[in-house]
């Protein structure tokens, strides 16, 4: 099918015109809470089935509405490129430059675009230069002979996914992949391209053993044209699509992923913190018994937080085949189920980084995730589910309210440890700042199923505290204990945790609460140098 979309009506010209002035040290500064969604499988109209697709419109209207309510500033769109095999999820791309037919034509998909921009909605497109399936009626020996891949199957081929490796040393090759990136930019208006498996374009012997790879020229294993071609979109991206940024899927500790390649590096505007995903996951899963003793788990990612632009991601990769619903990831019987799902998302919230949550996870979805069946919405009948979704609301829209959650997410001075140390208890408490001294915010996060009475919390100045979110809220599927009718406490002038100052507080157990505060100046030690 051939299809002329360049008479495609757009009506989102405010929103690109905005989207121009935000350079990458704007875009670092503002909220990102990404419902990554997989379109197919969000609704059917036929369960159980290959069929029963919405069409994109559709789609545009009902998840526009869900996204505004929930408070979600982006939605991640997984494999829209043209691919053969529902079971792919859209990474084995056959028609680089087609919007699947699944959901309708072109202008469907423009009008889903559009639609988003006219809610505030950034749309992010998973994008994969990484490989590309053997069908033959893809890329694959195109003309009869290795054409997009190398002839050569040590450089060619992905053995353990049985894919060809793009050729990315030709200029027809990088100049095809380029142009492709600018295509979903520039002709339906993607505001950012997720790319995937960056690490196995980056590594020349990624998933192979000794004998199915070459080196490169200096002897290494560095994929130095595919390094080149990367540096050379984002470059390209920023000159001629201001606004416009890539995401990087990268699971190494590859230096400078999100360094601008003026300074060497790979030009990504932000990187999947995959590190962080799998210590903190491998923590949760743990009886809160022995959390005490895999500590690190949860408090190491703070180490590295400012070494690249970080995006927080539970993605659909964490809740398919065998690894478990994140419901099901938590230890203990159902009610600790989830209050440690809801303390899990309340940290995840607070911690430096933007976000990404997969779909059905915000409801807490009990089965695992299969792109052949819809979410299970029917959940939403039962309070427990219904209060998970309350809550990843009232958390999202509480990101959205105070820039302390996003603000300062690169900065050192957005994040502050005010308990850290005491493993034992099970009991984590940080500060976020924002752009002023107003509206600075306290985290307290308890890991372990026990209560505790007046608990001392060292904070930052002599103010008054007041409660604006606790996962233990009645309303979230909690037993509603809280810190007094007023939802108030004030500091004292008693030393804990380094600091001067401290609150007593009632910490109930498996739970997040988050205390708002006004910084003021120490009356002693004010004006003084």
């Amino acid at each position: 099918m051939v299809v002329d979309i360049n008479k495609i009506k757009w009506t989102d010209g405010k929103w690109m015109d905005e989207r121009k002035k935000h350079d990458r040290v704007a875009r670092m500064k503002m909220p990102m809470s990404i419902y990554e969604c997989h379109l197919g499988s969000w609704k059917k109209k036929i369960e159980d089935s290959d069929f029963g697709f919405y069409n994109y419109r559709e789609y545009a209207k009902e998840i526009g509405d869900y996204l505004i309510d929930m408070g979600y500033t982006h939605i991640e769109l997984m494999g829209i490129a043209e691919y053969p095999f529902d079971g792919s999820w859209g990474y084995q791309v056959t028609n680089y430059y087609a919007p699947t037919s699944r959901y309708g034509t072109p202008e469907d998909f423009a009008y889903f675009v559009d639609h988003m921009h006219s809610l505030g909605i950034g749309v992010i497109l998973d994008w994969v230069p990484a490989h590309f399936p053997r069908d033959a009626h893809g890329l694959g020996r195109f003309d009869g002979m290795p054409l997009y891949e190398n002839a050569d199957p040590r450089k060619g081929e992905h053995p353990d996914w049985g894919t060809y490796i793009f050729d990315y040393g030709r200029n027809e090759v990088a100049n095809f992949l380029t142009s492709n990136a600018l295509f979903w930019v520039e002709k339906y208006h993607i505001d950012a391209l997720r790319v995937d498996a960056v690490a196995s374009m980056l590594y020349l012997d990624y998933g192979k053993r000794d004998g199915e790879w070459v080196a490169n020229k200096d002897g290494g294993k560095e994929n130095l044209e595919a390094i080149a071609l990367l540096q050379n979109i984002n470059t390209v991206m920023e000159e001629r699509n201001p606004g416009a940024y890539l995401i990087a899927e990268e699971s190494t500790a590859w230096p400078g992923v999100t360094a601008p390649s003026s300074m060497n590096g790979l030009g990504f505007l932000f990187k999947w913190n995959m590190g962080w995903m799998n210590d903190f996951l491998e923590y949760m899963k743990l009886d809160p018994y022995f959390r005490k003793f895999n500590h690190n788990r949860l408090t190491f990612s703070l180490s590295y937080a400012y070494a690249e632009n970080y995006i927080l991601v539970i993605s659909h990769d964490e809740v398919v085949h065998l690894k478990c619903s994140m419901l099901n990831k938590m230890p203990g019987l159902e009610f600790d189920k989830y209050a440690n799902l809801r303390t899990a998302y309340g940290f995840m919230a607070g911690h430096p980084g933007k976000k990404l949550l997969f779909m059905g996870q915000e409801f807490a979805q009990l089965r695992e995730w299969s792109e052949a069946r819809s979410l299970d919405w029917f959940l939403l009948e039962d309070p427990k589910h219904k209060g998970m979704q309350d809550f990843v609301r009232d958390l999202n829209h509480l990101y959205t309210q105070y820039d302390a959650m996003y603000y300062n997410d690169n900065e050192v001075m957005g994040f502050e440890w005010t308990k850290v140390d005491d493993a034992d208890s099970g009991i984590v408490s940080f500060v976020r700042r924002g752009k002023t001294a107003k509206d600075q915010l306290l985290f307290i996060c308890n890991f372990v199923p026990v209560e505790r009475k007046d608990y001392k919390i060292g904070v930052p100045c002599l103010t008054t505290y007041k409660e604006i979110l606790s996962s233990d809220d009645e309303k979230y599927g909690g037993l509603g204990r809280n810190i007094g009718p007023k939802k108030t406490i004030k500091a004292t002038a008693t030393p804990a945790d380094r600091m001067k100052y401290s609150i007593g507080i009632d910490v109930p157990p498996l739970s997040v609460t988050v205390l708002k505060y006004d910084y003021k100046d120490d009356p002693k030690t004010s004006g003084k140098n």
